[in-house]
């Protein structure tokens, strides 16, 4: 069986629902869409944890090497990393029990998310979640 992204309406509501972001990849670089998706993501409201090594902070925000590191649980892993990264992302965001785990546009591991759905995550696959935000939440975070 393939993997599908959930329906327009189940992202709507993911996205109403989330309030913390962890974002992996995010780059320091204000030319990088990682930067440019988490610096508009941020501004609707949400907050951003950039998942980075060897980067001090980004967008003003504390960075933190792994998801391990973070001290609490996020609502929602935003991957902008190569598809081969996503295996290892995934078998963390299990051991951490988070429970929605967004791949970004060109980010597409049919085998992960299919493995990630079997262990209760949300998955949504190869969308932008910015582009997802505005057509789907307009432009206000409640």
């Amino acid at each position: 069986m393939n993997f599908t992204n959930p329906s327009t309406d189940e992202i709507s509501g993911i996205l109403h629902h989330i309030r913390t972001i962890a974002v992996v990849g995010l780059s320091p670089n204000h030319n990088r869409p990682s930067f440019r998706v988490a610096s508009a993501m941020k501004d609707h409201g949400y907050r951003i944890l950039p998942v980075r090594p060897l980067v001090q902070e980004v967008l003003g925000i504390s960075a933190y090497a792994r998801l391990e590191d973070i001290p609490f649980k996020v609502n929602l892993v935003d991957v902008f990393r190569a598809p081969e990264h996503v295996p290892g992302i995934l078998e963390s965001c299990i051991a951490l029990g988070i429970e929605r785990l967004w791949l970004q546009d060109g980010v597409i591991h049919e085998e992960a998310a299919k493995r990630a759905q079997a262990a209760g995550i949300t998955v949504v696959m190869n969308r932008c979640i910015l582009r997802d935000y505005i057509q789907f939440c307009g432009q206000h975070h409640e």
